[in-house]
């Protein structure tokens, strides 16, 4: 099967991976055509113009959207336009369109495990913007323009995922003892993402009869506090666990001098408040394929320790 991967990113890239060791057809797109994964062809170009996703979709039989928005700051008007490219290029391909979705449109969910049934409540324009993406996604396919399936994940974490809230500000912090940074309660139940099994996911959801016009939460390991998350990262590196958490008033602080980290208010009851994700409907058709958590932590950390040594901000 030929598949087109747009996006080469904290979960592109794995997808691109393992899609090319399970023997598929894979093309790679991104910004500027760079990357190399032994056996995939890299496309680049921009994303939002639906004549160049067009071409590059062409005889594609999966096309999965992988992308974010350049400039986070600009999220709520840059990311719709790469979404509809996307759409237009798998629509003309005649591809089932599989999307990577996050949580931001089910708002807080006042204590309760995130189930799919939720309905949306944005809080925030990135909120809102996300549940427009995903209402326009469900309408191309409820019109038959495109076979479309979305999995949603939470926060990532995982080889190659810096950009993260469990990310360049923990995982590096653990390795030479120094404080780890993360945001709001670290008391909170919190369900992270890793990377290696949302590209896992998503590669099921390519090729699966009967989940298509569906969202589907990707499989995560039962949720811990991050504060335990970070304290099992400490305990695996031989270090005493030292965690700074950023709450509202430090992230407004912050802020003054790195504006785009105020952005993070808006979803910053993510972290505040209690974040479990539930992926029975995923489990009971796939299976139980989330990594144990503490096998995927040590993976990350032994990825963060080959690299030459990072700045924790």
């Amino acid at each position: 099967m030929r598949h087109v991967v747009f996006g080469t990113g904290q979960v592109g890239r794995p997808l691109v991976e393992q899609l090319v060791t399970a023997g598929h057809d894979v093309v790679a797109v991104n910004r500027d055509g760079r990357g190399s994964i032994r056996g995939a062809r890299f496309e680049g170009g921009d994303a939002a113009d639906p004549s160049f996703t067009t071409r590059v979709c062409a005889g594609a039989d999966v096309v999965h959207f992988c992308l974010n928005a350049l400039n986070y700051e600009q999220w709520t008007t840059q990311f719709p336009p790469l979404q509809r490219g996307v759409l237009a290029g798998a629509a003309a391909a005649g591809a089932r369109l599989v999307v990577l979705d996050n949580l931001y449109a089910y708002g807080p969910p006042d204590g309760r495990p995130l189930v799919e049934t939720m309905p949306a409540r944005p809080t925030s324009a990135k909120a809102a913007t996300r549940a427009a993406m995903t209402e326009e996604l469900i309408a191309a396919h409820t019109a038959g323009d495109v076979e479309v399936v979305i999995g949603r994940a939470s926060d990532y974490f995982g080889p190659g995922a810096l950009r993260s809230a469990l990310g360049e500000t923990v995982f590096p912090a653990a390795l030479t003892g120094k404080t780890a940074q993360v945001m709001g309660d670290p008391e909170q139940l919190h369900s992270y993402s890793y990377t290696p099994d949302v590209a896992a996911a998503l590669v099921a959801l390519g090729t699966a009869d009967g989940v298509a016009g569906q969202v589907w939460h990707l499989p995560v390991a039962p949720a811990r506090t991050t504060r335990q998350v970070v304290e099992r990262l400490y305990e695996l590196t031989g270090h005493r666990p030292r965690l700074l958490a950023a709450g509202r008033t430090t992230l407004r602080a912050i802020g003054v001098f790195t504006p785009a980290m105020r952005e993070y208010l808006h979803t910053l009851y993510q972290f505040s408040d209690p974040w479990v994700v539930d992926d029975t409907r995923f489990r009971t058709r796939f299976g139980d394929t989330a990594t144990p958590l503490d096998d995927a932590l040590a993976t990350t950390l032994a990825w963060y320790a080959d690299r030459a040594p990072l700045p924790v901000r």
